[in-house]
C-alpha cells in the first residue's frame, strides 16, 4: 500500500487528537495485520467508495485511552466504556477520516465516507470489506495504546 495514502490518515489522528483533546499519540512501527481480532477495547470502523479505489478504516483504542480522551474532550470520565465513550470513538473516527479525504483530495483521490459503526468489548472483532492488506499502525502513550488499521484495494 502507498505511504502518500497511509499517511493523511496519521496525521489526521495526531491532529483530531492533539486539537480535541491535547493529546499526542506516537506512533510505531507499521506491520500487516492477518486476523480480524482487534487490538483494543473500543473500536471505530468507516468504510471509504472512489472511483480509484475502496476500503475502510478502523481506529481502536484501549480502555484506558478512551476514557482519558472522554476526560480531556467533555470533562467527565465515566468509570466503563459506555454509550457516551462509543459515540465519542465514532466521532474521532468520523473526524479522522474526514481530515485523511481532506488532505487525499488535494492529491487527487477522492471517495465517500459512510457512516462509522463502533464495536466495544474484549475480544471483538473488525472485519474490512476489502480485499487488500491491512496495515496496523499502533500508537502509544501513557494513557494507553491505540492501533490503526487502513485496508484498501489498490
Amino acid at each position: 500500500m502507498n505511504v502518500e495514502f497511509i499517511n493523511p490518515f496519521l496525521e489526521s489522528l495526531n491532529n483530531v487528537l492533539g486539537t480535541m483533546a491535547s493529546l499526542e499519540l506516537k506512533a510505531g512501527k507499521p506491520r500487516l495485520k492477518k486476523d480480524e481480532k482487534a487490538q483494543g477495547d473500543v473500536s471505530g470502523l468507516i468504510g471509504m467508495v472512489g472511483p480509484q479505489t475502496k476500503g475502510s478504516l478502523s481506529i481502536t483504542f484501549e480502555g484506558t485511552l478512551a476514557l482519558e480522551i472522554m476526560q480531556r474532550m467533555l470533562g467527565e470520565r465515566p468509570t466503563e466504556i459506555n454509550e457516551e465513550v462509543t459515540d465519542m470513538v465514532g466521532e474521532i473516527t468520523n473526524m479522522v477520516t474526514g481530515g485523511a479525504k481532506n488532505i487525499l483530495g488535494d492529491k487527487g483521490y477522492d471517495f465517500d465516507m459512510a457512516t462509522p459503526v463502533v464495536v466495544s468489548g474484549m475480544g471483538h472483532t473488525i472485519s474490512h470489506k476489502s480485499d487488500g492488506p491491512k496495515i496496523l499502525i499502533p500508537f502509544g502513550s501513557e494513557y494507553g495504546n491505540a492501533n490503526i488499521e487502513i485496508c484498501f484495494d489498490k
